[in-house]
């Protein structure tokens, strides 16, 4: 396939961003995959190929897939295996008969709720159907807080095996609600007067056994020093995370202060006011929830971020501060915070030397240059225009 897919902005302009191969001529890259691991589609006469991205028969730098691999093996060579657990939140839309859409009617809709007051036309019992069909591993489907928004739950499992499920989740279910004349939208902040969607990631680390590490039986909080470590370096990167996790301009209407979005740069216990969540449970249980991503972020990308930069904190031993204390909706104990937009986000990710180099500065400059041409675009713009403009891609 041609590399010049990797020089398109969200409308498909063409710019040179660095490694987009627009100034080379478009070469080609290669998609790598194996055939004996091809996986059942929701397509009829159809089979999946999760690839990654080769060029010039090395790993492309810009393949999230191929960063996802490396940040795994990093903790592999510590002898520990990442799991990972993830959340969905997306809204639902109908055709409003002019051309336009408007929120799916579901009226009786309420946090939590599943059946036809939730989901009057069924769409998640399609969705359902095709899951059990294709063999995704899903745990749970539901309306989220407000109407017409709902939530997938995907079952916990190794990471590279979760996000692949994550990436075509996505993509069936938009599917599935487009062959019903409905859109299925991923974007963070579609509705100025309602909650946004996020894409949390949840993630522990098991031993050669088995044994979930992040648990310490022996420590007052039940958590083991290396998840206080893995935790401050998340925070630490917290600033320069922002642009990876929340790559939209329409981003940054969802992640405002009481917005419990990963705004602020603090960590709690069982807290949803947090960015870094440690839920309640302990043992087999304990895990850090991540709650700053939307789902316009490229799933692989994402989560090879969070990985690298908790491994950051493990390798430096990163101190923690203290857990947050205030409510996050009149108080908090947090000093520092995201950028208040898209543009001022994506100069803090270039500043972050030690994230940006292990990253790859290749892949950073590749995304920040596609991003700025984005922002450019999209400055001015209303929350419908940006609908619109993103609307139908994420």
């Amino acid at each position: 396939m041609c590399l010049g897919v990797f020089a398109l902005t969200h409308d498909r302009d063409l710019i040179p961003a660095p490694g987009g191969g627009l100034l080379m001529g478009l070469p080609d890259m290669e998609l790598v995959f194996d055939p004996e691991h091809l996986r059942k589609s929701w397509q009829p006469g159809t089979k999946i190929a999760l690839a990654d991205l080769e060029f010039e028969k090395k790993p492309l730098p810009l393949c999230g897939r191929s960063l996802l691999k490396r940040a795994i093996q990093g903790w592999r060579d510590m002898g520990l295996e990442p799991m990972v657990g993830v959340e969905y939140e997306a809204n639902m839309f109908e055709p409003d008969g002019n051309g336009n859409w408007k929120p799916y009617d579901a009226a009786g809709s309420y946090v939590y709720g599943t059946g036809p007051c939730t989901d009057p036309r069924g769409v998640l019992e399609h969705v359902w159907d095709k899951i059990n069909e294709v063999g995704l591993p899903i745990e749970s489907m539901n309306s989220e807080f407000d109407a017409a928004q709902y939530e997938m739950t995907l079952q916990y499992r190794d990471a590279l095996g979760a996000i692949d499920d994550a990436f075509l989740l996505r993509l069936m279910s938009r599917e599935i609600a487009s062959e019903m004349g409905l859109l299925m939208s991923f974007m963070p902040k579609p509705h100025p007067d309602m909650g946004g969607s996020g894409f949390h990631i949840n993630f522990s680390l098991n031993d050669p056994l088995g044994n979930n590490v992040l648990t310490d039986p022996t420590s007052k909080d039940g958590l083991a020093d290396l998840t206080k470590h893995a935790v401050a370096g998340l925070l630490r990167h917290h600033e320069s995370l922002g642009a990876l996790l929340a790559p939209l301009s329409n981003s940054y209407q969802r992640l405002v202060p009481a917005s419990m979005s990963g705004y602020w740069c603090n960590w709690g216990y069982d807290h949803r006011g947090v960015t870094v969540r440690i839920p309640g449970e302990r043992g087999k249980a304990t895990r850090i929830e991540h709650r700053m991503a939307d789902c316009g972020a490229n799933p692989y990308t994402t989560t090879a971020a969070i990985l690298l930069a908790a491994k950051l904190g493990v390798d430096n031993k990163y101190e923690l501060q203290s857990a947050e204390t205030g409510d996050c909706f009149e108080s908090t104990d947090a000093k520092r915070h995201l950028a208040s937009n898209l543009s001022d986000a994506l100069v803090d990710l270039q500043n972050d030397k030690i994230l940006k180099d292990t990253i790859g500065p290749a892949l950073i400059d590749h995304f920040v240059a596609i991003k700025q041409a984005e922002v450019e675009k999209t400055k001015g713009f209303e929350i419908a225009d940006e609908f619109a403009y993103y609307g139908h891609y994420v």
